[in-house]
């Protein structure tokens, strides 16, 4: 992981927070995948379109077999509600239906500054209520579905799950990797990583910026943590990086879930950052992670 960092720390790649976000969308997918596995082919990849908040949405299906009725995990890409797409995380989503047996549907919500919160919350609470209602139209099982995401995805899972329990949507398993939990990035570890591990606190005050106003940021669709009651939700994968700003209050939030009898597998990478998980040519705990959250979505899903 330390090598990884001084390489990217000699490319001199510009922090986020110094660009515009329509540059940062640009370095962020020409960076995405230099450091993430070769895209694995697949029976079937196709560019649909999904009905959101605000109008239709692209989406990507990745379909790993020519099986019928597959179940699918509904996937939310990180970027800091700012940056990232269906391209900056097309990797990982082949990985994770290759691995899982599942399909993986990946939406690509509307991002800030242009749509501000809580539009890709809405965003994805339509796609997940248009899933369950009509999975079969895409050759998918509405019984079986799962929701997930990366980071600022991650918060979007979680927030999912949430409304999932309050709509009386059946979800088999939450899939939240290296998720943002709380409302004012005051944890330990915000302080104790918060420059040279990746992720530093200017670029998430950036995003946030962009994102949110002060005064919502209580609100449990950004910070699932504040939600009143958190019985009754659907299993959750928590993935967590130890040397990431993020780290504490991913613990917090699995403590939380566990703490309302809700089943909770934490996998703690040791060693690694924020987005670790899409390094796969150069950390191998990558590979090991993607494998472990694969193998909760087959458990969950099958």
């Amino acid at each position: 992981m330390a090598s990884v960092l001084e390489r990217i720390h000699r490319a001199g790649r510009p922090p986020f927070y110094t660009l515009s976000p329509k540059e940062a969308r640009i370095a962020y997918k020409m960076g995405a995948e230099i450091l993430d596995l070769p895209r694995a082919p697949l029976p079937r990849v196709e560019d649909i379109e999904l009905p959101g908040a605000g109008g239709t949405l692209p989406a990507r299906l990745y379909v790993p077999s020519t099986e019928a009725g597959l179940p699918v995990l509904l996937y939310f890409h990180g970027g800091g509600f700012t940056i990232g797409g269906l391209e900056t995380h097309d990797s990982l989503c082949r990985q994770f239906a290759l691995r899982s047996g599942a399909a993986v549907l990946a939406l690509d919500y509307r991002l800030a500054p242009e749509h501000r919160f809580p539009a890709a919350v809405d965003d994805c609470f339509a796609a997940m209520h248009w899933l369950a209602g009509h999975a079969q139209t895409l050759g998918l099982d509405a019984a079986r579905i799962a929701v997930g995401g990366d980071s600022a995805g991650g918060t979007l899972a979680a927030a999912c799950a949430l409304h999932a329990r309050d709509a009386g949507l059946p979800l088999a398993l939450q899939l939240l990797i290296t998720p943002g939990t709380t409302a004012h990035a005051d944890t330990p570890s915000h302080r104790q990583f918060a420059e040279g591990f990746l992720l530093d606190a200017a670029s998430i005050r950036w995003f946030f910026d962009h994102y949110i106003d002060e005064a919502q940021k209580t609100d449990w669709r950004f910070a699932p943590l504040e939600a009143e009651d958190h019985a009754g939700l659907a299993p959750a994968c928590v993935v967590l990086a130890e040397c990431d700003p993020l780290v504490d209050e991913g613990i917090a939030y699995a403590d939380l879930l566990r703490a309302n009898g809700v089943a909770v597998q934490l996998e703690l990478v040791r060693g690694v950052t924020h987005d670790f998980i899409k390094m796969g040519r150069s950390i191998p705990e990558a590979v090991t992670t993607i494998e472990a959250s694969a193998q909760a979505l087959k458990q969950a899903l099958f």
